[in-house]
Parts: structure tokens; sequence; C-alpha cells
């Protein structure tokens, strides 16, 4: 196609504007010549066409913050902010949904009856397992019977 074709799609695929694309003096033709994207994937690839680095400007101050950070020092009490739970996660809540969405799966089925799902739901309300294994691991040994196929496609829901 031409140049510009060229520095436009290798522009998107390096995710750089295109006045920070180059191309070797070498390779001029061969980038004259790609149609497609993925002819300028190989040129990118051979190094034929590269990006400029980013510039960054950076104070000095920022620069010796930047240092420190990456020994590890700047990361004391004195700089969290938010309780360890709102800094980790909402990890009790996606196991807890994880969970239920197994038990309305078993319930749908028909696999427990409503008085297991009611007995189970409320163990999982209480947190009383750890993950969606233990769960049918539970269920399994009260009695229920979970098909092999049907077990797998529940851990990995």
């Amino acid at each position: 196609m031409s140049i510009e074709f060229t520095k436009r799609i290798s522009g998107k695929l390096l995710k750089r504007g295109v006045n920070s694309v180059r191309i070797k003096d070498s390779a001029r033709e061969d980038a004259a010549k790609a149609i497609t994207a993925d002819d300028v994937r190989q040129l990118i690839k051979s190094g034929s066409v590269y990006a400029t680095p980013k510039k960054r400007n950076i104070s000095l101050r920022g620069k010796q913050r930047n240092e420190k950070k990456a020994k590890g020092r700047m990361r004391g009490p004195g700089r969290k902010r938010g309780t360890y739970k709102a800094r980790v996660g909402k990890t009790y809540q996606k196991r807890v949904r994880a969970q239920r969405r197994v038990l309305k799966e078993l319930k749908a089925n028909k696999t427990i009856t409503n008085e297991q799902f009611k007995r189970f739901y409320l163990l999982v309300k209480g947190g009383a397992f750890g993950s969606k294994a233990q769960l049918l691991n539970s269920i399994m040994n009260s009695g229920v019977q979970i098909e092999n196929e049907h077990f797998e496609k529940l851990k990995h829901m």
C-alpha cells in the first residue's frame, strides 16, 4: 500500500502515535509493500519498524522517591489508607456469591431438595466453607450423589 499505511497500522499495534513510529531505511520497500496488519506485524517482529521510546519528564525528587520505593522504603503504616480488608479486596463476597451460584444450580437440577438447599445456604452465609470445592464435598458427604461431569462443571462455574 504505502508507508503511511504501515505507520498507521504499526502505531495501533505498538500503541503509540504515528509520529513516534520509525522505519529503517533498508526496510522502506518492504514497508511500502505491506498490505495487511500481519505484514506490518512481521516488520515489527524483525525490527524493521519500531517506536521511539516514550519521553519521561520526571523531577529529581520524583526519581529519588521511585528509587526509595524500589528498595522497599515508603511503604510503612503511615502511608496506608483504609483497613486491611479494604486494601486486600472483597474475598468473602466473591466466595459467597460463587457458592450460592453452585447451590442454585444444584437446586435447579433437582440434585438437592429445598430443605438441603436452605441448610447449606445458611452454612454458606455463616462462612462455613472456604471454597466451592469444600461446599461440594460437604454436600456429597451428606449423601447427595453428583455425577463426575456435573461435579467438574460446578467446580469451574
